[in-house]
């Protein structure tokens, strides 16, 4: 178990000499014994222990950069202090930032490199809901332009670019967006930029955002883009289910990604994974693949467990998914595109579902809409091939499926076996809507649509999904210990 001070911090160096005077007659006021008593006292100090892709060399508490847990106080300025000042240690075993119990009012601050940020149990950040601190910035180049506006975006409560080892990670501690106010003024239509996220990290690698819940963001909760080697896990996210655009977590245009054991609330998809938006997003060309989803629990009457896309456009490849478990929830697994969109979705596989009360179990949409700008090439057809669902089981029903491809441009290379869906007694009178679609079906129940002819029940096993582990699978995490004497 390592064994941490206070890191000594150069404003506490350089005091005056009257106030140094000041703390030498305090201490000797004190008394000898009672200045051995504190050196010992067992009660100050703190043992620390989690599994992390790496541990840290250095410790400090928010509390040692003026941090103050009333939720009242701003601590935005202490919070990136305690950041610049750690980021020293980026090369001499990295840092970690302590956030003790309590109610921490910030507004946005970077991250660095080498760095934990570390939420105690009972720790809040509570986002200012002053709009003044909160900057604004470009808009993402693979999106051209802001989601709510055409403008800028304001910058995410967490932020960081261009940064490697990156570790966001507590005692299930919280991150409350307070989104009612950004909420009220999207729906009023008072939005001149883009509202913020909860946490986005840009051009890194080495990620990880861990064992943490997440509160009432503004809009999309994680958001990590042209990104690589991230592993989002024991995150709990809760949002009201209309609130506007509150999606979970969104990988965007990143590789080798790890989400497990996600537990999602939210009032827009639960994982919406995405690469940029129509003649913006295949300029940038930079897609999502390799990305593993397990056990995720999702609740979101008017969205998907999972969505890929509607920004695809710089493609998705290699999505793994299992064991999701998704209630009284739109969809379970759906692609979202449109003409203008281009890029691709393909070598999709999913397995392992449980559905209580949806809409519909499949969704593909071809035909989505919500383009960029005006500026979008009408010849740039997305292409959806190599979607593979099997061992599905749904209760309470409206619609099987409902599978509508593009004219011209067909979605093709799908594939569904050992699904059994349980009608609602509301259903639909047809269970199965299909148009331009392709592809093959075993022991689906009820009877799927005629563009899914059935191979009959010994194939039952016939859709894919791979058996070799990605990369990111092989990234192990290390268990942390401290001893941190406050």
């Amino acid at each position: 178990m390592h064994s941490f001070y206070r890191i000594p911090l150069p404003s506490q160096m350089e005091k005056t000499s009257w106030l140094l005077l000041v703390i030498l007659v305090l201490v000797l006021l004190v008394g000898a014994e009672g200045r051995k008593s504190r050196i010992l006292d067992e009660s100050s100090s703190y043992d620390l222990e989690y599994k992390a892709i790496s541990c840290r060399a250095h410790s400090a508490s928010i509390t040692d950069f003026g941090g103050v847990g009333d939720g009242k106080t701003l601590n935005t300025k202490a919070f990136q202090e305690a950041v610049n000042q750690l980021s020293q240690y980026a090369s001499d075993g990295g840092s970690q930032l302590i956030v003790p119990a309590g109610q921490w009012l910030t507004g946005s601050f970077n991250l660095t490199s080498h760095f934990t940020l570390f939420l105690q149990k009972d720790a809040v950040l509570l986002a200012s809901q002053e709009i003044n601190e909160w900057a604004v910035i470009d808009p993402l180049p693979s999106y051209g332009h802001g989601r709510d506006a055409a403008g800028g975006r304001y910058i995410s409560l967490l932020f960081g670019t261009n940064l490697t080892d990156v570790i966001i990670t507590g005692e299930n501690g919280t991150i409350d967006g307070q989104g009612e106010l950004w909420w009220q003024k999207f729906h009023s239509k008072k939005l001149k930029y883009t509202r913020p996220y909860l946490i986005e990290l840009m051009h890194s690698d080495n990620i990880q955002i861990s064992d943490l819940t997440l509160v009432n963001s503004p809009s999309w909760n994680i958001h990590p883009v042209y990104s690589s080697n991230i592993i989002i896990q024991g995150i709990t996210i809760l949002a009201p289910v209309k609130s506007p655009n509150t999606d979970g977590i969104n990988p965007d245009s990143c590789t080798n990604v790890r989400l497990e054991d996600n537990y999602i609330v939210s009032g827009d998809d639960c994982v919406a994974v995405k690469s940029g938006w129509d003649e913006y997003g295949i300029k940038y060309g930079m897609p999502t693949s390799q990305l593993v989803i397990r056990r995720l629990t999702c609740i979101s009457p008017y969205s998907a467990a999972i969505a890929l896309g509607s920004e695809m456009s710089g493609g998705i490849q290699d999505v793994r998914a299992e064991d999701i478990t998704a209630i009284n929830t739109e969809s379970g697994v759906r692609i979202k595109t449109a003409v203008g969109r281009g890029g691709f979705v393909k070598d999709v596989y999913v397995k392992g579902m449980t559905l209580h009360t949806m809409k519909w179990v499949f969704w593909m949409t071809g035909n989505y809409g919500s383009h960029a700008d005006t500026h979008w090439d009408p010849n740039a057809l997305p292409e959806i091939k190599g979607i593979n669902y099997r061992d599905v089981v749904a209760e309470n029903v409206s619609m099987a499926a409902r599978l509508e491809g593009i004219s011209g441009d067909p979605f093709t290379g799908i594939c569904m076996s050992n699904v059994t869906i349980s009608m609602a007694k509301k259903a639909k009178k047809y269970p199965w809507t299909c148009t331009d679609i392709e592809g093959i079906t075993s022991g689906v129940q009820p009877p799927p649509c005629q563009l899914l002819p059935d191979q009959g029940p010994e194939k039952s096993e016939m859709c894919d999904f791979p058996t070799e582990s990605l990369p990111i699978d092989n990234i192990e995490m290390q268990r942390c210990s401290y001893r941190l004497n406050y």
